[in-house]
């Protein structure tokens, strides 16, 4: 029975540990959940949305995308990408794109809207100017952070015991009073 404890908990903690970000994007009281891209560009994001939801005016451009400035810059590692209905892109680094349609441009990818079916996104971003809210999607209380978490934080692992070695391993750990995957 214990093995079998074990190996769930393993399970359970490699699902946790592959788990992505994700946020919500509210457009005329319709929402859509999106799952950001692992890069600096969401890094920075995640980081802006921690404080609040951010609401921006966005406006359909080219018949395939629909486009709005941010209040603030995001670092930006453009390529020149095909896109596809439902990516979501960083452009000239402080402008957030939905596509409806598909583009061949330098953008950083910042996510993907979870449906793609490309009627129900046309539907979903709609024409004209836009409201749209952008917020982070509340996790079950676990964050997933990277192994560089900062030397002056208080660490310990699920038993209680204090942990010193910096850079953490990957794993689990209670910091700040959370819990917390390190991957």
């Amino acid at each position: 029975m214990r093995r079998f404890i074990l190996i769930l908990s393993f399970l359970w903690l490699t699902i946790m540990a592959n788990a992505q970000t994700k946020i919500e994007i509210t457009i005329d009281n319709n929402t859509m959940c999106a799952t950001l891209a692992e890069n600096g560009a969401t890094k920075a994001l995640i980081e802006k949305l921690s404080s609040g939801p951010i609401t921006i005016t966005m406006d359909n451009y080219g018949g395939f995308e629909k486009v709005g400035a941010l209040p603030w810059s995001l670092p930006a590692s453009d390529t020149r990408i095909t896109t596809k209905p439902g990516d979501i892109m960083l452009y000239t680094s402080n402008n957030i794109v939905i596509f409806y349609g598909t583009n061949t441009w330098s953008y950083t990818p910042l996510g993907v809207l979870d449906s793609t079916i490309s009627s129900e996104i046309s539907a979903f971003v709609g024409s004209g100017t836009k409201k749209v809210t952008i917020s982070l999607v509340e996790s079950a209380g676990i964050e997933v952070v990277d192994k560089d978490v900062a030397a002056t934080k208080r660490v310990y692992s699920l038993d209680g015991k204090s942990v010193a070695q910096r850079p953490l391993k990957a794993g689990v750990y209670i910091i700040d009073n959370k819990k917390v995957i390190v991957k």
